[in-house]
């Protein structure tokens, strides 16, 4: 089994000039690695430059050792999809009126568009929260750009599944083009995967393929949809990433950004961060500028799926030719390489799902979701939409309750109440897990990890960064650093 570290981070005070904050002061940072599963001394000054890729975003460094002392280097590489970079990323609260819609929020932002849940109001008080993406004035101004996305939107919008988010209006306010979709209240799964992680679980493989049957019932219906003639529309999404599948409180799992991709790809300006972050769940034919087909669609699936049931991604590199030559090779170890309890069916499924030939590939969609589905059938426990909504709302429920106060007092303002004296503290969360679905082993909390200090030399700027890339799914700095250190790690075989 493979080494399971736990990071700590812990500031050194530095030298600061008086009289105000310097944005470019460094500081030291002291990382403290926390050994699980020991496994034999690495030769850590033969791991040289490392970068990795989280949801897009890149952060790159160098590791050296003389003697007992490890010194790293660590630096940010652009943004990631969301652009972390941008302070105003966060969600802020707006009453901004946009056409016939009033923006309530800005819940994202990226190169491309920014994302804002919205109310749609109508006669006699009728109301509707959505999702306004309104697409960034630089892009307003590519005409290439603009017709691309028109042309695919509208193509888009002629798809009306349960497990496809519905787009409602396209359009342009004040030189702005925008799409209006459904909103969905949850989280995507580029959020649910390192929660779990967080909280110290495996990813269920019960839910993980409930996911995935969703996923492939919503391509089967994409890529089969026809005009009005009956002659086939070839829709294919070639973006399906974690950032793109949607799971709700509800349960419901929806796939997101029909369309958009084909549109994006003519984007000449893409942040270096934005590149990586597609290439890590790309087909190989896509990666090497073939055409692509649902085909290619189903191997982005076979990575996510792959993904829930291990928790690691699938690809990574130090740089994007690095990980198109790991595309291209198709060397994969097999999920029960990093996980012991996933059953052959399953692995034999998400591995024919990763084929690099295509001909020797899922065929179709529908293909993939019936051989789910079958083994889901047979199984002891097989999780309904209601079981999912359960875990899912479980896991976040913290962050559902403050998301619910926060709702609530933008609408009615409420003075806050003041804190119970005797207030009792909320037991450790543990979800539910399937009942032959057992934890990785964990350390008693008895049990002193073996550590070693290893020194982190960043800005002031960087460690907000490094914040930053975590807040999505509420991971600290330190939770960061550990996450790339442990996918290093894993693919030094």
């Amino acid at each position: 089994m493979a080494e399971r570290l736990k990071a700590t981070v812990l500031k050194t005070v530095v030298g600061r000039p008086t009289g105000g904050s310097n944005p470019s002061s460094s500081a030291t940072y002291s990382l403290k690695l926390h050994r699980q599963n020991p496994a034999p001394p690495l030769e850590r000054d033969s791991l040289g430059d490392f970068i990795s890729v989280r949801g897009g975003a890149a952060l790159s460094g160098s590791w050296s050792q003389e003697g007992n002392d490890s010194q790293k280097s660590l630096r940010l590489i652009d943004g990631d999809h969301h652009n972390r970079n941008d302070p105003s990323n966060k969600m802020n609260q707006t009453n901004e009126k946009f056409g016939n819609y009033t923006l309530l929020e800005r819940i994202a932002v990226g190169g491309m568009a920014e994302v804002f849940l919205a109310r749609q109001t109508s006669i006699e008080g009728f109301e509707k929260e959505i999702v306004i993406k309104r697409i960034r004035p630089h892009l307003s101004e590519q005409k290439s750009f603009v017709n691309m996305f028109l042309a695919e939107a509208r193509l888009a919008a002629q798809l009306s599944h349960s497990n496809i988010v519905q787009i409602y209006d396209l359009g342009n306010v004040q030189d702005s083009y925008f799409i209006a979709m459904e909103y969905l209240a949850g989280r995507d799964l580029s959020a649910l995967i390192p929660k779990t992680r967080k909280l110290g679980i495996p990813f269920p493989i019960e839910y993980a393929l409930r996911i995935t049957s969703s996923i492939c019932e919503a391509l089967h219906y994409a890529h089969n949809k026809t005009d009005d003639q009956g002659a086939p529309l070839n829709i294919v999404h070639r973006d399906i990433s974690p950032e793109n599948i949607r799971v709700g409180w509800t349960g419901d799992v929806k796939i997101l950004d029909f369309g958009i991709a084909k549109a994006a790809s003519h984007v000449h300006e893409t942040k270096a961060g934005e590149i990586k972050g597609k290439l890590c769940y790309m087909a190989p034919e896509q990666v090497l500028g073939k055409p692509v087909d649902r085909r290619s669609d189903l191997f982005s699936v076979g990575i996510i799926l792959y993904e829930l049931l291990t928790g690691l991604k699938l690809y990574t590199g130090t740089n994007d030719l690095d990980i198109m030559n790991k595309i291209v090779e198709g060397k994969i170890h097999p999920p029960g390489y990093f996980r012991d309890n996933v059953p052959p069916e399953v692995e034999a499924i998400t591995m024919k799902a990763l084929t690099k030939s295509r001909d020797a590939r899922y065929q179709n969609a529908n293909d993939l979701q019936f051989d789910i589905d079958q083994f889901l059938s047979g199984h002891e426990f097989t999780p309904s939409k209601i079981h999912l909504s359960n875990f899912v709302k479980q896991l976040f429920r913290q962050e559902l309750a403050e998301e619910h106060l926060r709702r609530q007092s933008a609408s009615h303002p409420t003075p806050a109440p003041a804190p119970e004296k005797n207030a009792t503290k909320t037991a450790p969360f543990s979800p539910p897990l399937p009942e032959n679905d057992r934890a990785l082993p964990r350390s008693s909390s008895n049990e002193l990890p073996e550590t070693s200090p290893l020194q982190i030399r960043v800005t002031d700027a960087e460690m907000t960064q490094l914040g930053q890339l975590g807040e999505p799914a509420s991971l600290s700095p330190q939770e960061v650093v550990e996450d790339i250190i442990q996918h290093y790690l894993k693919y030094q075989h």
